[in-house]
């Protein structure tokens, strides 16, 4: 019997770039089992009441496409999580596909995905090469993040990224598929059996770190990860996030990166890893006065890490405070 999927799409202000992502996945997934699921993570906008008319009056949606509305912007993790129980609600499905809103899977994409999950039992989660629009290549399969990692990743110094090249978070880009500790959730599709054994996304994080944790999670629990080179995904990023043009760290990146490091490493290597961003930040800074470097963190950037982690740490959340829900138990998934 095919592997079924359950596509899930999540949206947040951008509607019609929504819709485009969710017909080019219908015509990937015409001739495999499956179901779409396109989340309105409470826009408030009239997002929700513009899907749901187009996917009606659509002959590409044939049934097989559904607009819910998660009635809370609990972020990215928590949208995605109402997608899959609602989904998950209704049938049993063998594999989970999440979707960025502005990825649009090119020929064959997803079914590349649905054949590597087949043929590699050991493989928990399987994610896309990303191009952008101009067929660059996009950076999305990475090292699990570190203390020598948050050393090397600030202070941007050839013999400091050569000292610990092992930790550098980027990965060279594959040119073949290929095992990578993370993937960027852009385009990856995931085991239901690995959700049984680890949960869903954590919902503390409200955007970034969710993907990493979700990874480890499952690494931990004995499955890996592989980057497919043959599923290809065209990417615009960042349209929901606003992050091409941010010039100032939002909070939730802080509270994300904290809750990742202390969470699954504990409060003194959270300590470490902070203390080592500041560290090459410094060595950054003094490297970009002495060679007239251009400036590239966002503003602000050190000053508001540290003034994050002195704010927050009496209360900052740790392992025991993460909100991974689980999945439904299976005979309750497919009543």
């Amino acid at each position: 019997m095919p592997s079924s999927v359950l596509t899930v799409i999540l949206n947040w202000r951008t509607p019609e770039m929504t819709l485009q992502a969710a017909q080019a996945a219908a015509r990937e997934m015409a001739q495999l089992e499956g179901h779409i699921v396109i989340v309105d993570n409470d826009s408030g906008d009239g997002s929700f009441e513009q899907m749901r008319n187009a996917v009606a009056a659509a002959n590409w949606a044939q049934g097989r496409v559904e607009v819910v509305q998660s009635g809370h912007n609990g972020g990215f993790g928590a949208g995605n999580n109402f997608g899959m129980r609602h989904g998950l609600a209704q049938r049993r499905f063998d594999y989970i596909y999440i979707l960025n809103s502005d990825a649009f899977p090119d020929a064959g994409s997803i079914a590349a995905l649905v054949d590597h999950l087949d043929q590699t039992p050991e493989c928990g989660f399987a994610g896309s090469y990303i191009h952008g629009e101009d067929q660059a290549p996009h950076i999305t399969a990475f090292r699990f993040p570190s203390v020598w990692s948050e050393l090397e990743g600030a202070a941007r110094v050839g013999l400091i990224t050569r000292l610990f090249a092992r930790h550098v978070v980027p990965l060279p880009l594959p040119t073949k598929t290929t095992r990578v500790d993370w993937l960027a959730g852009a385009s990856m599709m995931m085991r239901r059996q690995v959700l049984e054994d680890i949960g869903l996304f954590d919902e503390t994080f409200f955007l970034y770190f969710e993907e990493t944790d979700l990874c480890l999670r499952a690494r931990r629990a004995g499955w890996h990860v592989d980057y497919v080179r043959a599923s290809e995904v065209t990417h615009i990023g960042s349209v929901s996030t606003g992050m091409k043009n941010w010039q100032r760290m939002p909070q939730y990146w802080f509270d994300s990166r904290q809750h990742y490091f202390r969470k699954n490493h504990g409060t003194a290597y959270a300590v470490a890893a902070t203390v080592a961003h500041v560290l090459g930040s410094l060595l950054w800074k003094l490297r970009r006065a002495v060679g007239r470097k251009p400036r590239r963190d966002p503003e602000y950037f050190l000053r508001d890490l540290i003034a994050h982690a002195v704010r927050m740490w009496p209360s900052a959340p740790g392992a025991a405070d993460a909100k991974t829900p689980a999945l439904p138990p299976i005979e309750e998934a497919v009543k």
